[in-house]
């Protein structure tokens, strides 16, 4: 039986290599830069950051829970929205994007802690915290709030004592989960337009193990300092919506037809793709139409390698249209969405 499985892993095996090398494309991967989630105006400099976030008068039940851990569930909410704001604050100034990043302090209209967002601000307030800190958009913390859930189990155990002998005893599990909500909006009072209205929801959980209640309590006090640094993350990670930033993705190209995209194979596995281009280029008036389209296809991929969009357009265009390329119509499609997407950084 032994036998007969390794055989079959050769014969796999080597079918495998038989087909990879048999096959007429090779994958490459790139860098490509996606535009932000949130399209912030090029025209602003400076940024106000406000808390609109207050504790919830709902948490009467949560405030019980609270004092079983020596916390108050309250004073957790209000900590929580600053580490918050902290966090968001030292995000955009460590971006380098702006001239000026303040914290507005004593807004009287906060909302109550509610998990979902409050009727926005209105825009003659907005203008005047605008003009008065002298920011030309306003980062509003509209709500923060956290929900405990506490799970506490005793559980029949046996110990070993120093002589050995096992004995019955009662361990003791307390595991608490808290949920933190909280809801960002972006005021641009130039153009009385909200640019962004998002929501953010993270869990921690934490658990407490011990022969006693206070050793399974122990372990769950750390709550209050885990709850304050995953809100200061959570501020900073904010940050990034606004920004564009670099995905990978996956391009075919091909690598069969004659001997010279044999060689550009080598040299683009090499990292020489300007030398693999200077092959494919030689095939694309080849009298195989096969052959010249799937060169004009690799033209449209060097060219999206080098940034040169609109000429690997071009390029992918002539091999769907003289050479019949089922592949090029797709790439074409991906290149166009490129080109709305680098637009879009352009504005």
């Amino acid at each position: 039986m032994r036998r007969f499985n390794n055989a079959i892993i050769l014969i796999l095996l080597v079918v495998y290599i038989l087909v990879s090398s048999c096959s007429s494309i090779n994958e490459l991967t790139m860098s490509v830069i996606e535009p932000a989630p949130v399209q912030l105006p090029s025209d602003i400099q400076s940024v106000g950051i406000i808390n609109q976030s207050g504790p919830s008068e709902e948490n009467s039940d949560l405030d019980k829970i609270d004092r079983i851990f020596s916390l108050e569930g309250k004073e957790l909410d209000i900590n929580g929205a600053k580490e918050f704001i902290k966090g968001l604050h030292d995000g955009l100034l460590n971006s380098n994007g702006f001239t000026e990043v303040k914290i507005l302090e004593n807004i009287d209209n906060n909302s109550r802690g509610s998990g979902s967002f409050p009727v926005p601000l209105s825009w003659e307030m907005i203008d005047q915290l605008c003009q008065k800190n002298e920011v030309d958009v306003l980062f509003a913390l509209s709500f923060y709030d956290t929900d405990a859930a506490i799970d506490y189990k005793m559980i029949p155990v046996e110990l070993s004592t120093p002589v050995g002998i096992s004995v019955p005893a009662i361990e003791h599990q307390a595991t608490i989960s808290t949920l933190i909500k909280t809801g960002w909006r972006i005021y641009y009072p130039a153009q009385s337009l909200i640019l962004d209205e998002y929501m953010i929801n993270d869990n921690i959980t934490l658990q407490g193990v011990g022969i006693n209640p206070a050793k399974a309590v122990e372990a769950v006090m750390e709550r209050e300092k885990a709850v304050l640094q995953k809100s200061n993350i959570i501020g900073q990670n904010y940050v990034a919506r606004i920004f564009p930033y670099k995905v990978r993705v996956s391009r075919d190209y091909f690598v069969r037809g004659t001997d010279n995209f044999k060689v550009a194979k080598r040299r683009a596995q090499t990292g020489n793709w300007d030398g693999a281009a200077e092959l494919w280029e030689l095939e694309v008036t080849n009298p195989k139409r096969k052959v010249a389209g799937r060169a004009c296809y690799n033209m449209a991929i060097i060219n999206e390698i080098n940034g040169n969009l609109d000429t690997a357009i071009d390029w992918a265009s002539k091999s769907y249209v003289d050479y019949k390329n089922k592949e090029a119509i797709r790439y074409i499609d991906v290149l166009n969405r490129r080109v709305i997407k680098n637009n879009q950084l352009q504005q």
